[in-house]
C-alpha cells in the first residue's frame, strides 16, 4: 500500500486539499453569480420582447377562481397566510432582520462583516430600485391586487430583496456552525423563505410570474457576488470570519 503512495501522488493530494479548502467556496460563489445573472438577462430579454405575457397570464389566472377572478384559489385563510408570508419580503421586516444581524456582528466585534452586510443589502435595494426604473413594467391588470403596491413590476422587489437578505444572512450563519446538517438546515430555510415570498406575490396577483423569477435570479446573483467578495476579503484579513475568534474587546466583554 505504501508503495502506491508516491511523492507525485502526495503532491497532487496536497494541491487538491488546498484547492478544496481555499478555492471551492469562491469558485462556487462566482459560478453561482454567473449562472443567476445569465438567468436574469434571459428572462429580462424575453420580457422586453413580450414573449412571456401569454404564459404569465395563464399562470396568474390558474391561481384564480374561474367563477370569480377576484378571489385566489383556496380558502380565505390561505389568502391571509399569503399576506403574512409576503410581509417577510417587505422593507420593514427585512430592515429589522438586517439591523438585528448588524447588532450581533458589532457586539461580537466583527465590524468588517457588519460593513459587508450593510453594503450587500443596501446595495441590493439600490439595484432593485434602479432595475424597476429601468424596465418600468406595469403591474398585472388581469386580477385585483390583494395587497397594496407602490412601484413598478419588474423585477419583483420582494423576491429579489428576500434572496439578497436571507441568503446573505443564511450564508453568514452557516459560517458559525460546524455541523453539516445544521448548515444545510440554515441555508435550506433561507431558500424556502425566499421561494415562499416570491410565490405569495404571484398568488396575491401583484406580480407576473416572470417578475418573481427575475427577482429570484438577480437577487441570488447579487448575494453570490457579495459572498465571493466576502471570501476574498476574509483571506486578506479585511473581513472577520463569522466563525472565528472575536476581537479582544468583545472577548473581554
Amino acid at each position: 500500500m505504501k508503495a502506491l503512495i508516491t511523492p507525485a501522488s502526495r503532491l497532487w493530494f496536497r494541491l487538491w486539499f488546498r484547492l478544496r479548502l481555499n478555492e471551492i467556496g469562491p469558485l462556487i460563489s462566482l459560478a453561482g453569480c454567473g449562472l443567476f445573472a445569465w438567468a436574469f438577462v434571459a428572462v429580462a430579454d424575453e420580457v422586453r420582447e413580450g414573449e412571456t405575457h401569454a404564459l404569465d397570464s395563464r399562470l396568474l389566472m390558474a391561481l384564480r377562481d374561474p367563477q370569480d377572478p377576484a378571489n385566489p384559489l383556496g380558502p380565505s385563510w390561505l389568502e391571509e397566510s399569503a399576506r403574512d408570508i409576503t410581509g417577510l419580503g417587505g422593507y420593514a421586516i427585512l430592515s429589522i432582520m438586517t439591523l438585528a444581524a448588524l447588532a450581533y456582528l458589532l457586539m461580537a466585534g466583527k465590524r468588517g462583516a457588519a460593513v459587508l452586510v450593510i453594503v450587500a443589502i443596501v446595495g441590493g435595494m439600490l439595484l432593485s430600485t434602479a432595475l424597476k426604473f429601468g424596465f418600468e413594467r406595469p403591474r398585472p391588470d388581469l386580477v385585483p391586487h390583494a395587497t397594496r403596491v407602490y412601484t413598478a413590476s419588474f423585477p419583483s422587489g420582494h423576491a429579489m430583496l428576500s434572496a439578497v437578505t436571507y441568503l446573505t444572512l443564511g450564508a453568514l450563519l452557516t459560517r458559525v456552525q460546524r455541523i453539516r446538517r445544521v448548515r444545510a438546515f440554515i441555508m435550506g430555510l433561507a431558500v424556502i423563505i425566499t421561494l415562499l415570498v416570491g410565490l405569495s406575490r404571484v398568488y396575491l396577483g401583484v406580480h407576473w410570474p416572470s417578475d418573481v423569477l427575475a427577482g429570484w435570479s438577480v437577487g441570488a446573483a447579487w448575494a453570490s457576488l457579495c459572498w465571493f467578495v466576502a471570501l476574498q476579503l476574509q483571506r486578506r484579513g479585511q473581513v472577520e470570519d463569522p466563525g472565528g475568534t472575536s476581537s479582544p474587546e468583545a472577548a473581554q466583554a
